[in-house]
């Protein structure tokens, strides 16, 4: 929360404070979002994997940060579907594409994983 004068407050205080709300965030996600859940499972698979089949750490890199950006997209996209039920179940088109490119980004995140592990692996395996 911004002060009287309008800003952030500064100091260790503000980081625990940015660090704690993102804790309820993930922890928000876990509870109330398959997706995500689903995500972490397949991260939790993947991540070691990639560490394993990655020869360089331009590849683990690569291989491991495109699985985080699928998280990542997923939280957007709950957090853009929170909003929009919070002003109620009624259809809306505005409502309705707002959630339908939300997906979508995480659709092409999850290619984008794809074609990475493709590219790295691909060439070393087939």
């Amino acid at each position: 929360m911004a002060d009287s004068t309008g800003h952030l407050p500064r100091g260790p205080g503000r980081i625990l404070k940015a660090a704690q709300w993102s804790m309820q965030g993930l922890r928000a996600a876990w509870l109330h979002e398959s997706s995500f859940r689903l995500e972490v499972f397949l991260f939790v698979v993947l991540a070691p994997l990639a560490w394993w089949l990655g020869e360089t750490p331009v590849e683990r890199a690569l291989m491991i940060g495109s699985c985080l950006l699928v998280m990542s997209a997923e939280l957007l996209n709950s957090a853009v579907e929170a909003v929009i039920e919070r002003y109620g179940p009624e259809f809306h088109e505005l409502a309705g594409r707002a959630k339908d490119m939300g997906s979508a980004a995480v659709f092409v995140l999850m290619m984008n994983v794809l074609l990475v592990w493709a590219l790295i692996l691909g060439d070393r395996y087939l």
